[in-house]
């Protein structure tokens, strides 16, 4: 685990380490987000500093994790709160405002300290004691969550639907009254400021005080950046007041230079007529033309300005110079001319073009009337005068065109003159800036200079008036001085003592759970030596019998072992609520039964299997590898939402955290219904729910014969006071009032069964839509069950192309296997495979739809396939069929089958089969009616056969 304070900058943003601790005791819906803005100390050398972060707590795990911003998406790092202690240090009084007044410590496990600092001494009181709090509810209820996941859920707000109900039966640590009282005692009230909780968010970040120092450099680097803008294109021979063509500077000319750059403004005015495109400077100095002129940096120039207002000369010389008063005086004067100037060029270019189009103008007269002469000979009057009409247009047409190339030029010089004020304007406003900062020093240090001239001229008179009197004066000051260190020594003391007090309180918990784990491993280990025994005794016994086998003790032994081993954790079992010697539990965490009570060999064969499944959980820790990622990627959506993406569907393959499946299946189902939720009105589902219990619905009877018969090995749809049979009912009756076309089809009982384990009925209304609406193919569940058998078919040919040698042994034998799958994909594998495994289908069918039905049935063939070529007859392939699901245990090996090894898997080829095979469905079953029509009129017409009578008739 990453120490505290780790700081994942340079790294990407891997906030979270592998060790995943448990989540503690989580906010309530009324409970405010903490979070804000904090100032972390980071950096090396010349550049360590506090940095502006948003800081947000993860009760999930005890972190906290801090980004770049509120809207950031990965962390750059977290402070382990749970492993830490906290410190701060009390400034002496009349410490200046910017010293480390609100600055604390986090000290992690590993030594590593995390300074961070609040904007205010009320924001640092707010975050140490909720951080404080946090860590103190996290580690208290430590034991709750640290229990094994597989036997109760760990209660949060996390969870939702049936599962989350489920009370552990696990006795946690009382709480210690005095240290509860004591905490309260020591507590500090205190509230946070507008920089803490999620209103902050649309603050901004609070200015770091590092940032002043460095503001001249941030604008010279906006100062570039606009300016180099302005740079593109094709005006290198443009200059400006702040650089050069070489390089970006800033000049500070003499009125020597100055009036040299005049005299060679003058020449060039002079050359300025017999140069033709001559592209003139916007600015009112060419200095790039200034011969051996030191160029000054802009740096330089403002270390200048702060030298010359460091110095003990009077401000308003250094404002008011004569010398910047000539320069100024003569940069108005010259840049009047200068405007003149361009007046007179522009004037001067618009005669010569006017004078060219006359030439041209008079050049093509003359040619068109030579041309005519030669041409009018024997030419009728009205062509010529059509002739000249054309002419008299494409002369027209010429002019304008010709005027609109002038005006394309003149906007195409506005826009350059334009561009050229532009960063004239935006130099300006840089230097006004560093000018008003440096008028703010100098008003600064001059205020400060007279209040110490009040203070001493006071202290004088008072000194003369009265010594007795500054004398009182300074033990006053020096009293309050004390008052105010006292006070807050008074304030570090109590929170100090309250840290010292939890510390302590949680050392001596981590010690009782060290002590009751140390029991249970006493425990564990002696039964686990009196298994060993029997064992062995059992062993010699089968080797070397000494008795006749009624008289063996292999008999004893065997029942003893027996009776031993169908034994189940159950809530009748008090003493042992800690620690358990028995490694499987009554229910698993869904609610299902582990160990059936009926038949005494299906007990072995079921304790058998979860004690697999418990080797499996505990021999290899990949659950908490894939929980570290989850972790990971739900820290980075703390600031936004989350969204389709490949990390998350290879995540959600690999398995959701049983903490986080409620709201993931919630987002999942809200993804896909998300069309139809948003042309409903608000309390479209208790409308549905009202209209089909206040009205006649023709659904309720089927719904109330299946309602104990959907999952009677689950707790929570056992008996019919159980809470999971209201909800199912709602949803069912709901539903069939929204679909009166499919009303009850036996299979939506179950599928609503599993969706509520996780989701609120709401919820769970919505997922159903999903699966019959969304994912389903259409007539899937109403009564032909069209779309089933359709999907049978499908299934049959992805067999003969996945998994061709065992499709053969199918045929071989005439084993139709479909008779198995059918049930599959008609309640997506509930009642099939073992909980975990259905969970983990469930978790991907519902974020990438029905495909992952053909995936997982295959990979289910595939796991078995060398298990199933070996059986030579078809009654023990059936037979094996059967319950062949429920050995298959290893949830990681079957997902890397169904999503690895069947690869490439198009779901395009899924639909064109659907569609080719529900055309012959279709014509199979418009045969079989009129076949059963020809019987009806058959036995309606001979009189023996009347007597007999159909199926349908049957049931009816």
């Amino acid at each position: 685990m990453p120490a505290a304070g780790s700081e994942a900058e340079e790294g990407g943003g891997e906030g979270a380490g592998p060790g995943a601790g448990p989540p503690g005791e989580q906010p309530g819906p009324c409970s405010p987000k903490l979070c804000g803005y904090l100032q972390k100390l980071s950096g090396k050398g010349p550049l360590r500093g506090f940095r502006s972060r948003w800081f947000v707590f993860d009760p999930r795990r005890c972190y906290l994790y801090y980004f770049k911003g509120p809207q950031e998406a990965l962390p750059l790092g977290h402070l382990d709160i749970a492993s830490a202690c906290f410190s701060y240090h009390q400034p002496e009084a009349g410490a200046a405002a910017g010293d480390e007044g609100a600055a604390f410590e986090v000290h992690g496990p590993s030594g590593a300290v995390a300074v961070l600092k609040a904007a205010t001494r009320q924001d640092m009181t707010y975050w140490l004691q909720e951080l404080q709090q946090k860590r103190w509810e996290y580690c208290n209820n430590l034991d709750a969550a640290k229990r094994d996941s597989r036997t109760s859920p760990t209660p949060s707000d996390f969870s939702k639907g049936l599962v989350a109900k489920d009370n552990p039966d696990l006795s946690i640590l009382s709480q210690n009254a005095s240290a509860e009282r004591a905490r309260t005692i020591l507590a500090v009230e205190t509230s946070p400021t507008e920089l803490v909780g999620e209103q902050a968010a649309s603050q901004p970040a609070p200015v770091q005080p590092s940032a002043i120092n460095f503001s001249l450099k941030q604008w010279s680097t906006e100062i570039k950046n606009s300016m180099s803008s302005l740079r593109k294109g094709n005006n290198e021979n443009r200059k400006s007041i702040f650089y050069t063509s070489e390089e970006w500077e800033l000049l500070d000319p003499t009125p020597k230079d100055l009036e040299d750059s005049m005299a060679l403004e003058e020449k060039r005015k002079n050359l300025a007529e017999g140069n033709k495109g001559l592209t003139s400077s916007a600015f009112p100095f060419d200095f790039g033309r200034i011969p051996q002129k030191p160029r000054r940096p802009l740096k330089d120039m403002i270390g200048s300005s702060k030298n010359r207002n460091s110095s003990d000369s009077s401000p308003t010389e250094w404002y008011s110079g004569n010398g910047n008063k000539l320069v100024s005086e003569l940069q108005l004067k010259y840049q009047s001319q200068q405007e003149e100037l361009e007046k007179l060029k522009k004037d001067l270019l618009s005669q010569k073009e006017l004078v060219r189009l006359l030439q041209q103008t008079v050049r093509s007269s003359q040619y068109d009337k030579y041309f005519a002469s030669r041409l009018c000979e024997g030419v009728p009057k009205d062509k010529l005068e059509l002739l000249h009409q054309k002419d008299d247009q494409i002369l027209g047409l010429n002019n304008q065109l010709e005027k609109l190339n002038l005006e394309k030029d003149s906007l195409q010089q506005e826009v350059k003159n334009l561009k050229c004020k532009v960063g004239e304007l935006n130099e300006r406003l840089g230097m006004l800036m560093e000018t008003i900062q440096a008028k703010d020093e100098v008003i600064m240090k001059l205020s400060h200079q007279l209040s110490e001239c009040e203070d001493n001229t006071s202290s004088q008179s008072g000194a003369v008036n009265s010594p007795v009197a500054t004398c009182m004066n300074k033990e006053l000051q020096e009293l309050d001085r004390l008052k105010d260190n006292l006070q807050g020594y008074k304030t570090q003391n109590k929170f100090l003592n309250k840290e010292i007090l939890e510390l302590s309180a949680l050392r001596r918990n981590a010690e009782v759970r060290e002590r009751e784990w140390q029991a249970k491993y006493t425990s564990l280990e002696a039964k686990l030596c009196q298994i060993e025994s029997k064992y062995l005794i059992l062993l010699q016994e089968m080797k070397t019998p000494v008795c006749s086998e009624e008289q063996s003790p292999a008999r004893e032994v065997i029942a003893q072992l027996l009776e031993d081993a169908l034994k189940a954790e159950t809530s009748e079992q008090p003493e042992q609520a800690f620690f358990k010697p028995y490694l499987v539990s009554e229910y698993d965490i869904y609610g299902f039964q582990t160990v059936p009570e009926d038949d005494e060999e299906e007990k072995l064969v079921a304790k058998s299997r979860a004690l697999d499944l418990r080797s499996l959980s505990l021999s290899e820790n990949r659950e908490i590898s894939t929980g570290v990622k989850w972790e990971n990627y739900l820290a980075s959506t703390m600031n936004r939402e989350m969204m389709r993406c490949v990390e998350l569907k290879n995540l959600i393959r690999s398995g959701i955290p049983h903490e986080h499946r409620s709201k993931i299946w919630k987002w999942c189902v809200n993804l896909h219904v998300k069309k139809f939720k948003d042309s409903t009105v608000p309390g479209y589902f208790q409308t549905l729910l009202q209209n089909a219990l206040e009205k006649q619905n023709p659904a309720s009877k089927q719904i109330e014969l299946d309602l104990l018969r959907t999952l009677p090995n689950n707790k929570h749809y056992s008996s019919p006071t159980s809470e999971g049979i209201q909800k199912l009912r709602n949803v069912l009756l709901a539903f069939s009032w929204r679909n009166p076309d499919i009303g009850y089809c036996q299979g939506l009982n179950r599928l609503v069964a599993i969706a509520l384990l996780y989701l609120e009925q709401e919820d769970a209304f919505w997922c159903l839509v999903t699966i019959v609406e969304v994912f389903m193919p259409r007539d899937y569940y109403t009564k032909t069950l069209l779309g089933s058998q359709v999907d049978q078919r499908v299934f049959k040919d992805l067999m003969s192309e996945k998994l061709p040698r065992l499709h053969a042994h199918f045929e071989q034998y005439k084993v139709d296997y479909t008779l198995i799958t059918f049930n599959w994909f008609l309640v997506v594998f509930v009642d099939s495979v073992v909980s975990d495994i259905l969970f983990k289908i469930w978790d991907s069918f519902l974020y990438e739809g029905p495909k992952v039905i053909f995936r997982f049935a295959l990979a289910l063939f595939k796991y078995k396939e060398e298990e199933i070529l070996k059986l030579q007859d078809s009654m023990s392939i059936f037979k094996y069929l059967r319950y062949f699901t429920r050995t298959i245990l290893d949830a990681r090996k079957l997902t890397g089958i169904a999503f690895g090894d069947l690869n490439p898997f198009p779901l395009r080829q899924i639909r064109n089969r659907r569609t080719y095979h529900l055309e012959k469905v279709r014509l199979e079953l418009t045969e079989l009616e009129a076949i059963r029509e020809d019987f009806l009129r058959e036995r309606e017409t001979c009189i023996e056969k009347r007597d007999l009578i159909s199926d349908d008739e049957e049931d009816s």
